[in-house]
């Protein structure tokens, strides 16, 4: 028993004795590395985005490469320039390449530096077979099938990109000037989307044939207001090379699986870009060249689970202010006694007898972000939705 209350005072002292750990070396070091991010596409438009890596103790999350020149080249000395788009990227239209030639990037910065990609050849991804989802307890599995006959593809890599409808916790009746809102004017139910952020990837070189099946894309948790309505996902499919795969999967390891004793240790991650200009310089990328296939599915909150209840995001209370002082001696006002977060989050008006006029009296209100809708989102309904 001894022992045993030992053991646990030794735990406890260790569990108490955590201390901020500071990374080793100058995490202050301005390093600006050159990240490149895209793949050349034969069948759409291409787009690259070019940004540089920043220090440890910051909070600015992208830092775009603005002003640079990038230019697609062939291995039979062809070349085609991209227009800078803003905001780091740079877009070509469908260019309609040669798919039995090798393609890389050519990148030319402000500071005179100048980078160059590997050759690559253009490998296309198969067609997406169909986009699946299971409802289970904890949420909502989504996964992807795809498949290629000739077994040529091998190693893929998915995107996604998610669009949910949602609406406020309350539906606002009046503006903040006290004017009824109208129809066109309602903050009640807009559109939100979201980009993947994890690096997603499967192999079938281990496999017989070269088929997917059920290869996980995202869980959608049971009390996200994503499927609270109605959802959907387009997912992008890419075919990789297996030094591509390496690339991606060498990365997914350094940014994914870390954090406990049992992870990998991370490891230097070796694109296909190289500074000419300075040639022990880093440069983080890996390009690619090929067709990419995609898919959309919807689904509506009637083919999920009953038992899934949504939680909205924010904590929302009603409270009421008056249009008059409380003193009903006193001359009534028009003005209205607001507190800071009663703007434009009027819920409802009330009357009483006094209000002959129809005039409310008081107004019921709740935080913005409980009422308007379009703080985190967008009234406009997407071209594809249905």
């Amino acid at each position: 028993m001894k022992n045993r209350v030992k053991i646990i005072g030794l735990v406890l002292l260790a569990w108490g004795c955590k201390k901020p750990f500071t990374p080793p070396g100058d995490i202050s070091a301005d390093n600006r590395y050159l990240v490149v991010e895209g793949v050349i596409s034969m069948n759409d438009s291409t787009f690259i985005r070019l940004s540089r890596t920043k220090k440890v103790d910051t909070f600015k999350t992208v830092v775009p490469e603005l002003h640079a020149q990038v230019n697609i080249e062939s291995n039979a000395n062809a070349s085609y320039a991209l227009i800078e788009a803003g905001n780091g990227i740079y877009a070509a239209p469908p260019l309609n390449l040669d798919t039995s030639r090798r393609y890389r990037l050519r990148i030319k910065t402000t500071d005179g530096k100048e980078y160059i990609s590997d050759f690559v050849p253009v490998k296309d991804a198969p067609p997406i077979d169909s986009i699946g989802f299971i409802a289970r307890a904890q949420g909502v599995q989504l996964y992807v099938n795809s498949h290629n006959s000739a077994s040529t593809t091998r190693y893929y890599r998915w995107e996604y990109q998610e669009t949910w409808q949602f609406h406020s916790m309350y539906a606002s009746s009046y503006r903040n000037d006290l004017h009824p809102r109208l129809v066109s004017d309602q903050k009640y139910s807009c559109f939100a989307s979201d980009t993947s952020g994890n690096i997603l990837l499967a192999s079938t070189i281990k496999l017989a044939t070269d088929v997917i099946y059920q290869a996980p894309l995202t869980l959608i948790p049971a009390n996200s207001e994503k499927i609270e309505t109605k959802y959907s996902i387009l997912v992008r499919q890419y075919a990789l090379t297996s030094d591509a795969y390496d690339f991606w999967q060498n990365l997914q390891k350094n940014t994914e699986n870390i954090g406990s004793i049992f992870d990998v240790l991370p490891s230097e991650v070796q694109g296909n870009f190289h500074c000419l200009s300075n040639p022990s310089e880093t440069v983080i990328g890996y390009l690619c060249a090929g067709n990419i296939t995609s898919k959309r599915i919807f689904i509506s909150a009637d083919e999920l689970l009953p038992t899934y209840s949504v939680q909205y995001p924010y904590s929302c209370v009603l409270d009421t202010t008056f249009t008059a002082p409380a003193d009903a001696s006193q001359q009534r006002s028009t003005n209205i006694y607001w507190q800071s977060t009663a703007i434009d989050s009027i819920v409802q008006g009330l009357y009483g007898v006094p209000d002959v006029l129809g005039v409310p009296y008081a107004y019921t209100y709740s935080a913005g972000p409980c009422v308007d809708c379009t703080i985190r989102g967008t009234r406009i309904k997407p071209s594809f939705w249905k």
